[in-house]
């Protein structure tokens, strides 16, 4: 099955006819390491989920780049701005691995939400989980020491330290790569 059909019926069913029409507007994309899906200040307002690989979300900040979120297999992957307001990136979105990945437009999916009214609780299921992830991240940058935010980090994700480098894991928690040496040789 396409892998962004299985993801979106974990939001809600779908009928067949429903199936049917997304599956001929999902596009397969096969990327290569360090390709990138999104560049600052473009618009790509897609929804994807990777079949195989890993991307990172990141924005520069004094020429440095700042890590802001991972995505790897099975999980619906977008930039905000871009897909729900039709604004600019203020983020990239960069290949980490080779990638395959099913894609779909923002234009495409609020065709067969007109086509099928019922399927606007899939999207809204959508909504809701991205802007809980969006509060939890928020709230931890906010509240967590770095040490919190590492804990939390490799119990959902316990295989992340084999697949993305450090200096992009320092980046995510805020600290520098000296800093997450400490912190890991305390586990």
């Amino acid at each position: 099955m396409n892998p962004l059909i299985q993801q979106l019926k974990k939001y809600g069913t779908m009928s067949s006819e429903v199936e049917h029409d997304l599956y001929s507007k999902i596009t397969r994309i096969v990327k290569q390491k360090n390709d990138f899906f999104l560049k600052k200040g473009q618009i790509n307002s897609s929804l994807f989920v990777i079949e195989k690989g890993l991307v990172r979300g990141f924005f520069l900040r004094n020429d440095k780049e700042i890590n802001s979120w991972f995505g790897k297999e099975d999980e619906l992957i977008g930039s905000i701005l871009p897909f729900y307001a039709k604004k600019t990136s203020f983020e990239n979105i960069q290949f980490l691995e080779d990638t395959v990945l099913y894609s779909i437009t923002t234009e495409n999916l609020a065709e067969i939400y007109m086509r099928y009214p019922e399927f606007n609780a899939v999207g809204r299921k959508i909504a809701e989980f991205l802007c809980e992830f969006l509060e939890e991240r928020i709230i931890s940058l906010q509240t967590e020491n770095a040490e919190d935010r590492y804990r939390s980090l490799i119990t959902k994700n316990p295989d992340i330290f084999r697949r993305i480098n450090l200096g992009h894991i320092a980046s995510y928690l805020g600290v520098t790569q000296e800093t997450l040496s400490r912190i890991r040789s305390r586990f």
